[in-house]
């Protein structure tokens, strides 16, 4: 059975499983659902069409579910999809999708998104990514799997972040970052392999060697980066996290990043 504070309102047809605890001062639309387990602090706002799954727990004055700050939302049904096992901080915002996107943002499973950061319409982020406080990201930006982003960090539309990176804090990113990779500074560019974070994950020494090597021929040296990925893959026997890398690099040459992943607008999703 759920808990629900005296003094917040939930509108007539929200949705809540068994478990779910609702704080004080919380408000909550009447197309939201919440999955079993995921707790509320005071003064969160859930609106839009938003569903959230279980075991979440959503710090003070968060306010999740708001209308896209994009002008060109004319009121569609857009929606917002959060998985099971995040913590949002205090005063985080999460906008739902648009129409001249994918229709939906969407969260997926056990990340940290830090106090203040704010997630804008149309943006995707994968499993495990820590979120540090202040972050801005921008719309249609797509964060992938285990990707730690600093504090203060602005992420331009569109962007792909690519798994295992971490980004600096304070960094501008205006353009793609390569999994595995460090990327830091003003201008930013990528300093060097994410070892710290590889090894925290498991992976194995011979791996990040692999990826050091990947750095030094595609980033340190003077080659340019499509006449590289030709030689490394004419060379053979790179693991599967380089070989990652290389299709990531190609894909960003070829403009398959970005804008090109709404090219095929999807139907609404139903939340």
């Amino acid at each position: 059975m759920s808990q629900i504070h005296p003094s917040s309102f939930i509108s007539p047809g929200a949705e809540l499983d068994s478990g779910v605890v609702v704080g004080p001062f919380c408000y909550l639309g009447s197309k939201v659902r919440i999955g079993a387990g995921t707790i509320l602090g005071p003064h969160v706002t859930v609106q839009g069409k938003t569903t959230i799954g279980e075991g979440n727990r959503f710090m003070g004055q968060a306010s999740i579910g708001g209308l896209p700050q994009d002008l060109k939302y004319a009121g569609e049904e857009s929606g917002l999809a959060i998985g099971d096992g995040n913590v949002i901080r205090e005063f985080v915002t999460i906008n739902i999708g648009t129409a001249a996107g994918s229709w939906i943002t969407s969260i997926g499973d056990n990340n940290l998104l830090m106090a203040c950061s704010h997630v804008a319409h149309d943006c995707v982020l994968e499993d495990e990514i820590i979120i540090g406080n202040n972050v801005l990201l921008a719309g249609h930006a797509r964060i992938e799997s285990r990707v730690i982003v600093s504090g203060g960090t602005a992420i331009n539309h569109f962007v792909t972040i690519g798994c295992n990176a971490m980004v600096g804090g304070m960094t501008r990113v205006v353009k793609d970052v390569p999994p595995y990779m460090v990327l830091e500074g003003s201008p930013a560019r990528v300093r060097g392999v994410n070892t710290v974070g590889l090894r925290r994950r498991g992976l194995g020494d011979e791996v990040v060697s692999q990826l050091r090597d990947a750095y030094r021929r595609l980033f340190a040296e003077d080659t340019p980066v499509t006449l590289a990925i030709q030689e490394m893959e004419a060379r053979g026997g790179w693991c599967a996290e380089v070989s990652r890398l290389m299709s990531f690099l190609r894909d960003m040459e070829r403009g398959y990043q970005g804008r090109y992943r709404e090219s095929l607008r999807r139907p609404p999703a139903e939340a």
